[in-house]
């Protein structure tokens, strides 16, 4: 009979707590990964899992039942009684499983070995939600890798990872480039930067998506940032036909990325 923790004390149950936290996340490099089936693409991922958590009514059910099972393979798994993982989880009706995995970043410069790469840039967008939802949309459209600027909201934070729908397990990301550094690294590998705007900007369907390229979305009230604005190779609009102000940041993220899609693909 397997042991169940009832001790918010436990050392992993109150790490998995404090990773709630984006401090702790930064600090540790960790990160929490919640419910079936987003613990079935971090584990098919590969990425480094630290340890598990689960209840006993999880592992009676037979998919949650063989996640734990093959996740014990590569991991410690710790049975946890409800209201323990209550206090671990961030879900306020947790699935009954959740992991503590290492977070898995990339360089920039490593991001651009290769050309004719589409990248999206996410800078400074708030909203973890938006953000999980580009980059389920820059996945979905095929995408290289996603890039989210310095002053951007946290990739794995539970609320972007679901977002995600586990497309954050899909691309290589680059997280917390400032602005210098980015367009250094874009000037060098002749990569064209592309960024949404109301201003001087053309229609994103008169835009030549192909080649080395990457697509800047910006923050949800003040848009891209003034820096990368003025060193774009084109501003970019979608034409706004009925009388709403514009679209939401991730609604106008798939818009152009399918235009770009098409374009890549034709």
């Amino acid at each position: 009979m397997t042991e169940t923790v009832t001790s918010l004390q436990n050392s992993a149950v109150k790490l998995a707590a404090a990773l709630q936290q984006k401090k702790r996340r930064e600090e540790s490099g960790l990160f929490v990964v919640e419910g079936v089936r987003l613990c079935e693409e971090l584990l098919a991922s590969g990425w480094e899992i630290e340890f598990g958590l689960f209840t006993e009514s999880a592992a009676s059910q037979e998919r949650a039942a063989q996640l734990i099972q093959e996740a014990g393979r590569r991991c410690r798994m710790t049975q946890v009684s409800e209201a323990v993982l209550a206090k671990a989880a961030e879900t306020e009706q947790p699935q009954g499983v959740l992991f503590a995995a290492r977070q898995v970043v990339v360089p920039i410069n490593q991001l651009l070995s290769a050309e004719n790469q589409m990248f999206v840039v996410v800078d400074g967008v708030q909203d973890p939600g938006n953000l999980g939802t580009i980059l389920r949309t820059a996945d979905a459209a095929g995408a290289d890798a996603v890039i989210v600027t310095a002053g951007s909201t946290d990739p794995f934070s539970g609320k972007a990872l679901r977002a995600s729908m586990g497309s954050i397990f899909h691309l290589p990301l680059a997280v917390g480039i400032c602005h210098a550094d980015l367009l250094t690294a874009f000037g060098q590998a002749k990569v064209r930067l592309f960024a949404t705007a109301l201003e001087a900007a053309s229609c994103y369907l008169e835009a030549d998506f192909r080649g080395s390229l990457a697509v800047v979305f910006g923050n949800e009230g003040k848009g891209v940032s003034t820096e990368l604005l003025a060193h774009a190779d084109r501003n970019l609009f979608i034409p706004i036909y009925g009388q709403a102000e514009s679209l939401n940041v991730a609604a106008a993220a798939a818009v152009i990325l399918y235009e770009a899609a098409r374009q890549r693909r034709g």
